[in-house]
């Protein structure tokens, strides 16, 4: 993808709670629903609010045609040159005319297919398969048609491992400029479950190394699911794998480890010294 792995200067702030606007909990959870970060009866402003990027479409319709050849085996996609604007990237390549040959036409032979193709579906209908939708009787948000999670993974051809969607969805979106994007990929991956351990950590490293440090909302999410569900990780043999490879990732995930602790402490006994224990 046309991401960036460019590194911006780390934070000097590590406290997990102000680096990361994350709270954790003391009680142990059962399921990856119920571990994730971000919670389907959250209020959803941004996704209700819709901006410039994702209006209905209207009479864009009448726009030229631009073609995006997509992936290593150059899939063939296209959109409207005014719905492909909304995105400054694209928006760019169209007023700058960067088109092979003068013809109307985008390579793009880092994308996945799949990941195209949900970028397409937002900027056309405002959101992408699984739809998100609220459910009045509970109050909660929900993915609509969520089969067996059948559209939670993909498999990516550059890193050639199985990765969660929305991961790669949010990753995309930053490189396109679709700030509202982000934030609904970040959403549904909130409410996805039944993740394999491997998965988890191979995303979580594919956020590392496509968003800078100055852009911590997915890696918080993954660092407070590790924790949250820190028995079933510490007995995984590819947790240690992983964290013999070592990395940022991990450094962050040592740092909120220790301001959780602390919070915990905190929270049985703000008058307590940790060296009384």
């Amino acid at each position: 993808m046309f991401s960036s792995s460019t590194r911006r200067p780390r934070p000097t702030d590590n406290s997990f709670s102000s680096r990361y606007g994350t709270k954790k909990s003391t009680k142990q959870k059962s399921s990856f629903r119920e571990q994730s970060i971000t919670r389907g009866s959250e209020r959803l402003d941004s996704v209700r609010s819709p901006r410039k990027e994702q209006q209905p479409v209207g009479s864009t319709l009448t726009s030229a045609i631009i073609t995006l050849c997509v992936g290593p085996e150059q899939r063939l996609f296209a959109g409207h040159e005014e719905v492909l604007s909304r995105s400054p990237f694209f928006e760019a390549l169209c007023r700058d005319q960067f088109f092979e040959n003068h013809s109307r036409r985008i390579n793009l032979p880092d994308e996945q297919p799949e990941i195209l193709s949900a970028v397409l579906e937002y900027l056309y209908k405002g959101d992408y398969h699984p739809k998100l939708a609220h459910n009045k009787r509970k109050d909660t948000w929900e993915l609509e048609d969520d089969v067996n999670g059948a559209d939670t993974i993909i498999y990516h051809h550059a890193t050639k491992q199985t990765l969660m969607k929305d991961t790669v969805i949010y990753c995309s979106a930053d490189v396109y400029g679709l700030e509202e994007l982000k934030r609904l990929a970040l959403r549904k991956q909130g409410l996805r479950s039944g993740m394999q351990i491997s998965t988890i950590l191979a995303s979580a490293r594919y956020a590392y190394n496509h968003t800078p440090d100055s852009d911590s909302k997915l890696r918080a999410q993954y660092l407070t699911l590790i924790i949250r569900s820190r028995n079933n990780f510490k007995k995984s043999g590819t947790m240690k794998v992983e964290m013999e490879q070592g990395g940022l990732l991990f450094f962050d995930l040592f740092v909120a480890m220790c301001n959780h602790m602390d919070d915990l402490k905190t929270i049985r006994s703000p008058f307590t010294s940790p060296f009384t224990r």
